[in-house]
């Protein structure tokens, strides 16, 4: 029996930035977007202000504010860690250098 294809499937989104030259661009802004949100999540959780937050990290409001916007792409690493590691002990997180794209 042969399987019926569906006219509405095509590639997957990955393979489609991809070919678009948008893959790393795209993965970028979607890190950026949950570091940003995980922050602002745990400053919540710990009633943590914004000031006290710029303190802790060593650095300016405005800074952090670069650093909590989900859309603003430039940050530092250096700034990343800084933020971490203003809520306790860091544990560098793991980075899967797998490609996914050749999974399906």
């Amino acid at each position: 029996m042969t399987e019926k294809q569906n006219p509405h499937r095509g590639s997957t989104l990955d393979a489609f930035l991809g070919d678009e030259g948008l893959g790393d661009e795209a993965a970028t802004i979607a890190v950026k977007r949950v570091i940003a949100w995980q922050l602002q999540e745990a400053m919540a959780e710990q009633k943590i202000s914004k000031t006290d937050m710029a303190a802790r990290m060593s650095t300016r409001r405005r800074q952090l504010s670069r650093v909590l916007n989900p859309d603003d792409g430039n940050v530092t690493l250096d700034t990343l860690q800084r933020a971490a590691k203003s809520f306790g002990p860091f544990t560098a997180p793991r980075i899967d250098l797998t490609n996914h794209a050749s999974q399906e």
